[in-house]
């Protein structure tokens, strides 16, 4: 059985990370999910100075009556220097943030290699923020990192694989599974009640993390979303997938596809709101 994560409804609201319209800013992810009828907004931290900014995004929210629903910390590679250096103020942060926009979810990538005393508490230091908070601190799949011979380079620790972790949240991303080999619906099937948060896209077996839209890849997002609905799963479906190189146009169309695609598939209906 799937958790069930959504204390304000019994089926699982579809939102838009803000990391879909990149380049586009933070305030056009909000204009676009609000145009567009998605249930929320995940924030990717660092994609633009407004996404760090508490009282912009608070603003933003109450301007296009989009809720904030999900927080995605800065713990990439790209976002080492966002809200600091110190990985559990960075944590800490984003807990703040989600409290006082009313978002439910923290979503957390597993600590960096050269992080070691990060990774030497993570699984604990997550649980206690968790615990204080009563926020869900979901820590996300990652993939092995390849060398230009095929061979891997350890970049986490302890894990780049979520499941090995002692954590009691995970987001599945199915790119991230797409590049380390896996079956997302496997692993929807595996991880049970641990399953959390979702970020809704698609992939292939390469070294690129391409986040692809849904149906594009080989990670079959139309079963993995009919699984979710059949188990109950009442979570965040968040879109991210990326936009980059097409045109406002192009950007609109696409992003409004995905909101039907997963809205289908979770046997929602493609118009509902």
């Amino acid at each position: 059985m799937v958790v069930v994560t959504n204390t304000e409804g019994d089926v699982a609201k579809v939102v838009l990370s803000s990391s879909s319209v990149y380049p586009e800013s933070t305030a056009a992810a909000f204009a676009l999910g609000s145009r567009l009828g998605y249930d929320g907004l995940e924030i990717m931290v660092g994609i633009d100075d407004a996404s760090a900014d508490l009282d912009t995004l608070v603003e933003l929210s109450d301007y296009h009556r989009l809720p904030v629903t999900a927080v995605h910390a800065p713990t990439l590679l790209i976002t080492q220097a966002v809200w600091g250096t110190d990985p559990w103020g960075k944590l800490e942060r984003a807990g703040r943030t989600a409290q006082r926009l009313g978002a439910a979810v923290v979503v957390v990538h597993p600590p960096f290699r050269w992080q070691r005393s990060y990774a030497d508490g993570f699984t604990t230091g997550i649980r206690q923020l968790a615990a204080q908070t009563g926020l869900i601190f979901a820590v996300e799949n990652m993939y092995p990192w390849r060398g230009p011979g095929g061979g891997e380079v350890r970049a986490y620790a302890p894990s780049w694989d979520c499941a090995l972790l002692d954590c009691d949240h995970l987001t599945l991303d199915l790119s991230h599974a797409a590049i380390a080999r896996q079956r997302s619906l496997d692993l929807v099937h595996c991880w049970g009640e641990r399953l959390s948060h979702v970020h809704l896209t698609d992939g292939t077996n390469s070294a690129t993390d391409d986040h692809l839209f849904p149906g594009q890849g080989d990670q079959d997002p139309a079963a993995v979303l009919a699984e979710l609905a059949r188990s109950g799963f009442a979570g965040q479906v968040s879109v991210e997938v990326s936009t980059r190189g097409v045109s406002a146009q192009e950007r609109t169309d696409v992003l409004a596809k995905a909101l039907a695609f997963a809205r289908e598939h979770l046997g929602q209906g493609a118009g509902n709101e």
